[in-house]
């Protein structure tokens, strides 16, 4: 790796070739990744991209005559100061505001460049054309605004709002709601029934530790095979394993964690307290996000929970 001030002019011009050609390509990305869901916006991106492709080919013009044909490969990684930016495809799915930011992120970086390379370069065609790419880049966010006036009315800017909810919903929510209601009903029974079999605080955090992880490891496999998310929206069936795995086995460890108390007495009525705070939570969450009336939210969860706490009770006292 090389310091900026290191590099000769035929590199620079180089280097500068190769940071256009990656926005460009980082615009198209975004362009086409949105395309299915927020068409307006991937069309703002798509414009940005066709403005960074303009400035590739007034650099390249410049190179051939200044340099001949041959362009080396130099890339942000090889030169220091550089801000480390990810691959777009290891990015999804996208956020719209995240998005927003990395763009305006990679706007400011461009100009920084531009004006660092035109007062490190004596050649006045050169110094005068990355003169003129750092205007332009100051103009970029003026010309983003017109484009985001184009083709972002209001009406748009509410119905991809309303597109981001539902992938929200279809990619976090649901997911994560199935695996905290598994997490917290699935494992009652085993976790009571220790309790009260042994009476031994200890015992029972042990069951209870392996229910819940085992119950989310299996839960995350299972969701994570149920689609791949390309017909019904659901996104990346790899992320939706990990946020259904996860809340399993927090739905779990929150009536675990409990008989961390040594007094067995303590621990059990603690345990039982959390049992109610989180199937009204449950039911709170189903109520916000699902548009579930909350006493059918209620019914539905804690009569399930209920049905599991009590077999639990009567398979441990049986022991």
């Amino acid at each position: 790796m090389r310091n900026f001030s290191e590099l000769n002019e035929q590199e620079v011009l180089a280097l500068a070739i190769a940071l256009e050609e990656e926005d460009e390509r980082t615009y198209a990305d975004y362009a086409h990744s949105l395309q299915a869901n927020y068409p307006d916006t991937a069309a703002v991106f798509a414009g940005m991209a066709k403005e960074e492709s303009g400035h590739r080919r007034r650099l390249i013009e410049l190179y051939k005559k200044r340099f001949g044909e041959f362009i080396p490969m130099i890339r942000r990684t090889d030169v220091r100061g550089f801000m480390k930016r990810s691959s777009v495809w290891l990015g999804r799915p996208f956020g719209l505001e995240n998005i927003r930011n990395q763009v305006e992120a990679m706007e400011m970086e461009s100009l920084r460049f531009y004006g660092r390379a035109a007062r490190q370069t004596k050649d006045a065609s050169l110094r005068q054309l990355f003169d003129d790419l750092a205007a332009e880049e100051r103009r970029h966010e003026s010309k983003a605004e017109r484009l985001v006036a184009e083709h972002l009315t209001p009406q748009v800017r509410e119905e991809e709002e309303t597109t981001h909810r539902k992938l929200f919903l279809l990619q976090i929510v649901q997911p994560g709601l199935a695996g905290l209601m598994d997490g917290s009903v699935s494992t009652l029974a085993p976790i009571f029934a220790a309790a009260l079999a042994t009476h031994n605080s200890h015992d029972a955090l042990l069951v209870g530790l392996a229910a819940s992880i085992g119950a989310g490891i299996s839960m995350a496999f299972a969701e994570a095979a149920s689609d791949d998310g390309s017909l019904t929206g659901r996104g990346s069936p790899v992320m939706r394993g990990i946020v259904t795995g996860a809340m399993t086995t927090l739905g779990g460890l929150g009536h675990t964690l409990p008989f961390l108390i040594s007094e067995f007495r303590s621990a059990l009525v603690l345990a039982m307290i959390v049992v109610a705070i989180e199937l009204a939570a449950i039911s709170f969450i189903r109520n916000r996000y699902m548009d579930t009336p909350l006493l059918r939210a209620a019914f539905q969860v804690v009569v399930g929970g209920v049905l599991v706490f009590f077999t639990g009770i009567l398979i441990g006292g049986a022991g």
